[in-house]
């Protein structure tokens, strides 16, 4: 997607550029793409009766997982570094 918009505006002068981009972060434009990459992943997947949709689902919720947890776990081991260096437990 973002070598398709990079192709788009390669060509295009830079006081042309702004009338460009400008109708792509319109609202509407948001919900048609939207709508277009989830009938997209619809036709793709779900009409296919693939199990590539469970396996998204399963790695999507252990990434936000990993996200969730990914600050508590820094401080963590920020306080065992500064346990460690001041000869604390």
């Amino acid at each position: 997607m973002a070598q398709r918009f990079y192709n788009q505006i390669k060509g295009l002068k830079v006081t042309d550029l702004p009338n460009h981009v400008k109708p792509m972060l319109s609202l509407e434009y948001m919900k048609k793409t939207a709508q277009k990459g989830l009938d997209n992943y619809q036709a793709k997947y779900i009409e296919t009766s693939s199990i590539d949709p469970l396996l998204h689902v399963c790695f999507g919720g252990m990434v936000f997982s990993y996200l969730v947890a990914l600050p508590e776990e820094r401080r963590h081991l920020e306080h065992a570094q500064h346990a460690k260096e001041h000869g604390g437990h």
